[in-house]
């Protein structure tokens, strides 16, 4: 869950320096042009540009390639298990598990391209607090789409949650691998929607709102490369990672604790502790060119593989930290008893 605390330009980008609207997005169905006797008159555009999918078509071959491959094989495997219908649900090949897995490429889709656009919206409106009208619209974006794929999948839609809760014992290794495939294809559908619908300036200045730990910016002696070192970036990505997993979803593991509380109230804070470290991430740091804790490795790559260039750089701090949280929060549960001795029966 990035968020970009200052806009600079990145090695990829060609833009001017002049602040984007968002009524650009919006496509124009004719652009004057000026012919060789000086006659201006209208050019037709193309079905694609008229569309705005003049991007989508301009992507980069390994971009399509690793594209095609994520969606073939979730789609491939998805199909043959709808075959398998006599297949036991403990097995890999079951139809409930992935039929579950759409609503979390779904979630995931939907987060990935919500986030990204609160990630640019609120940058151009050049506020003096956006840090923390990021964190408050991160928490209540979360929050609504948890309520909406909790009773269909258990609300995961983050690769964090649901490799915890395969550490933890709470899921299958089948469910965690196909349940994390869809999170990541989701990544990448949300971040192919938002390349669709803002223009190429946008996207190339603000890298359509993924994960960034260095970036290239304009100095005084020319480009210079600012950021975050990645040994600090890994340690935020690891006390994140353990404070989400800590604070709240150990409240949606624990029965007692989720029954006790209800299941909206366990949902509700799940989306208020995430947005809160997205506030201490990319406040604490205060770092041009670092865009905060990522805390959903699927919520980068989407980004990653769409848009490419300087987002590879340190890209498995975003991977590598959250997976370490994980450990560190399953080790937690296994040695910390879940009660208290007054309060064991």
């Amino acid at each position: 869950m990035a968020g970009y605390p200052e806009t600079v330009e990145d090695e990829e980008s060609m833009y001017s320096g002049k602040k984007p609207q968002p009524s650009a997005t919006t496509p124009i169905m004719a652009e004057v042009v000026q012919n060789e006797g000086g006659i201006q008159k209208k050019k037709s555009l193309t079905l694609r540009e008229i569309l705005g999918l003049e991007d989508l078509f301009s992507l980069t071959v390994n971009t399509v390639i690793s594209i095609k491959l994520s969606v073939f094989v979730y789609v491939y495997i998805m199909s043959y298990a709808f075959k398998a219908k006599r297949l036991p649900c403990k097995m890999f090949l079951c139809t409930q598990t992935w039929r579950a897995s759409v609503a979390e490429l779904l979630g995931t889709a939907v987060l990935v391209f919500a986030l990204d656009t609160i990630v640019i919206s609120t940058i151009q409106t050049q506020t003096t607090t956006p840090n923390l009208i990021l964190s408050t619209l991160v928490a209540i974006i979360v929050t609504i789409l948890l309520l909406a794929t909790y009773p269909i999948s258990g609300g995961h839609i983050n690769p964090i949650v649901t490799f915890a809760a395969l550490l933890t014992g709470l899921i299958s290794i089948s469910k965690a691998f196909i349940y994390i495939l869809a999170q990541c294809v989701g990544g990448i559908v949300g971040a192919l929607a938002l390349k669709a619908v803002v223009n190429s300036e946008i996207e190339q200045a603000f890298s359509l709102g993924g994960c960034t730990l260095t970036v290239v910016a304009p100095g005084p002696d020319g480009p210079t490369v600012v950021g975050l070192e990645t040994g600090q970036a890994l340690w935020l990505e690891i006390i994140c990672g353990f404070v989400f997993l800590f604070a709240s979803v150990w409240m949606a593991f624990d029965h007692r604790q989720a029954k006790g509380l209800g299941r909206v109230n366990v949902l509700i804070i799940v989306g208020i502790v995430l947005g809160l470290l997205v506030y201490v991430s990319t406040t604490v740091t205060a770092t041009k060119g670092y865009a905060g804790a990522g805390l959903n490795p699927a919520r980068c790559l989407g980004p990653a593989i769409v848009r490419g260039g300087h987002l590879w750089n340190g890209h498995w701090v975003f991977w590598v930290g959250p997976a370490i949280a994980c450990v560190a929060f399953a080790i937690y549960t296994k040695v910390i008893p879940s009660q208290l001795p007054h309060t064991m029966e």
